[in-house]
């Protein structure tokens, strides 16, 4: 059983940026990957962007290239999602989500776990 807690979410004005973070408690093998989703007001949840638990694979969403960076600390068992240059449509709930599956896969339904998310909300 895997557990995830999100954190660093608030209210920023556009062009500003935010850290959030994921920490992983319970057993978290190698092979895992972890990915980051967002949920806005009436849309569907997207994929953000993801990282394998070992190795140096990466991931992103067109809309988070050059923008969004993800990283880890294997030695906290959190992941990092670093965002510059926010943008009001980046508002939404992000969620850190686990897989077993060891490919980074961008459909929500291919992790197992999730955390109870980070509210971001980006003024104009």
């Amino acid at each position: 059983q895997v557990q995830l807690v999100e954190s660093g979410g608030g209210l920023v004005q556009a062009g500003g940026s935010l850290r959030l973070s994921c920490v992983a408690s319970g057993r978290i093998f190698s092979n895992y990957v972890m990915g980051w989703f967002r949920q806005a007001p009436g849309k569907e949840r997207e994929f953000v962007a993801a990282i394998k638990w070992s190795g140096d694979s990466t991931y992103y969403a067109d809309f988070a290239k050059g923008r969004f960076t993800v990283s880890r600390d294997n030695a906290k068992n959190t992941v990092y999602l670093q965002m510059n240059s926010l943008k009001p449509e980046d508002t939404a709930i992000y969620y850190c989500a686990a897989s077993s599956l060891s490919v980074i896969f961008t459909t929500g339904r291919r992790y197992e776990y999730w955390g109870q998310g980070t509210q971001v909300t980006v003024s104009s």
